[in-house]
């Protein structure tokens, strides 16, 4: 299992359009993926469902992990990382 914190950047948060985004690229992986508000200490939600993304109401500025469980689970850490970090290209 790997894990990596990081902030969402893009001005209105994790909402439909790039928690879609999130959503895609995450299934593209046999990994199980994870993501957590590690500001509000919840429980991680699946990464690979975007009802629950969207139910946990992460805005912008919220510090979150992402982790990835499985046989590619480097390279999509990477991958989900790195559209967080470009703000899902917003």
């Amino acid at each position: 299992m790997v894990s990596k914190q990081t902030t969402i950047v893009n001005a209105t948060g994790l909402h439909a359009r790039p928690a879609s985004v999130f959503v895609t690229e995450a299934k593209k992986y046999q990994s199980s993926v994870t993501i957590k508000d590690v500001d509000k200490g919840t429980a991680p939600v699946n990464a690979k469902s975007i009802m629950m993304i969207l139910a946990a109401g992460m805005g912008s500025g919220t510090k979150v992990e992402v982790a990835c469980d499985g046989p590619d689970e480097q390279q999509a850490l990477d991958a989900l990382i790195a559209l967080i970090d470009g703000g899902f290209g917003e």
